[in-house]
C-alpha cells in the first residue's frame, strides 16, 4: 500500500517535467523547420532538349520565390544572334512576373533558332533577376538539322491548257531542301467540284537532302465544264514537313464542240429565214 502511495506521488511530481519537455522539442522542431524554409531557386525539368532547326525547342521550367516579402523577378536570356525566346505563365507572354513570398510558379519558356543555324550543342543562360537577388538557368539546346519541303515544276512553270472532258499530264517536281532525310512523303490535291488526279508515285517512301523527285499527276477534268480559268492546289506533306503550290488551269471546249455549236446557230437562222419566206407573203 505504501509502494503503491509513493509511485503515484512520483508520477505526479514528474507529469509537469514531462509536459516541459514535450513543449521544448516542439519547440525545436518548429525551429528545424524554420531553418529549412524554402530556398529562392530557377530549375528545369529538361536541361537538354534536341529539335531540328525548324522546330521550337520547349522547355517546363520552375522559379520559386523563397524569401519573406514579395519580389518582382525579371527574365533575362543571352542567345546566340537570331535566336529568339518567349516565356508563358498560364497561357500569357511575359517578361516579369511579381511573385508573393514563399510562392512557386512554373514557367514554360519556347526558344526559336533560325533555319540556317548548323547542328551543334548551344548553351542559353538564363537569369531570373530580382532587387535582392539573380538566380541563373543554364539551358541546352542540340540543333540536330532542319526539316522542309519544297513544291514546284521542273520548268517553274504553274499553268495550263486542257480542253474540257479531257485528261492532262502535269509533271511536278518534290525536292528536299532540309539537312534530314524525309519519310513517307504524300501527295493530294484540292480541286474543282467532279475534277479528279492521280499521282505517280503517290507517296515517296524516303528522300534524302538536296534531292529532288518528279511526279505525274494525271488531271481529268470533267465533261461539259465551262471554258474558263480554275485553281487547282496540290499539296505535299511529310510528319516533319508540308508544302504546296497554286496552279492556274484554263479550261477550253473542244473544236468539235464548238463547230457544232455554230452548226447548231446556222440551223436555226436559217430556219428563221425560211418560215419568214413562206409565211411573210400571207
Amino acid at each position: 500500500m505504501l509502494n503503491k502511495l509513493l509511485i503515484t506521488r512520483l508520477g505526479l511530481s514528474f507529469r509537469p517535467l514531462f509536459i516541459s519537455f514535450l513543449i521544448l522539442a516542439n519547440s525545436l522542431y518548429l525551429s528545424g523547420q524554420t531553418v529549412r524554409a524554402t530556398k529562392s531557386s530557377f530549375e528545369a525539368r529538361l536541361l537538354n532538349i534536341e529539335a531540328p532547326s525548324n522546330e521550337p525547342f520547349r522547355y517546363t521550367t520552375t522559379l520559386t520565390n523563397g524569401s519573406s516579402q514579395t519580389v518582382t523577378y525579371n527574365l533575362n536570356a543571352q542567345l546566340p544572334e537570331g535566336w529568339q525566346i518567349s516565356y508563358r505563365v498560364e497561357g500569357s507572354q511575359v517578361t516579369s512576373l511579381q511573385m508573393q513570398a514563399n510562392k512557386v510558379q512554373e514557367i514554360n519558356i519556347e526558344i526559336n533558332c533560325p533555319l540556317t543555324t548548323k547542328p551543334n550543342t548551344y548553351k542559353i543562360p538564363l537569369k531570373a533577376i530580382s532587387p535582392t537577388d539573380t538566380l541563373h538557368l543554364d539551358l541546352e539546346a542540340v540543333v540536330k538539322g532542319s526539316y522542309a519541303l519544297q513544291l514546284t515544276t521542273p520548268s517553274g512553270r504553274l499553268s495550263d491548257e486542257v480542253v474540257s472532258g479531257s485528261n492532262k499530264e502535269i509533271l511536278l517536281q518534290v525536292k528536299n531542301t532540309g539537312t534530314l532525310p524525309l519519310n513517307a512523303v504524300e501527295l493530294s490535291a484540292q480541286l474543282p467540284s467532279k475534277w479528279e488526279a492521280t499521282f505517280s508515285p503517290s507517296t515517296i517512301q524516303q528522300l534524302e537532302p538536296g534531292k529532288s523527285t518528279d511526279v505525274k499527276v494525271d488531271l481529268r477534268v470533267p465533261d461539259k465544264t465551262i471554258a474558263g480559268d480554275y485553281a487547282a492546289k496540290f499539296d505535299v506533306k511529310s510528319p516533319n514537313s508540308t508544302a504546296d503550290i497554286s496552279f492556274r488551269m484554263i479550261v477550253k471546249t473542244s473544236l468539235l464542240s464548238g463547230w457544232v455549236g455554230m452548226l447548231i446557230i446556222l440551223l436555226a437562222i436559217g430556219l428563221i429565214y425560211y418560215l419568214i419566206r413562206k409565211y411573210g407573203r400571207r
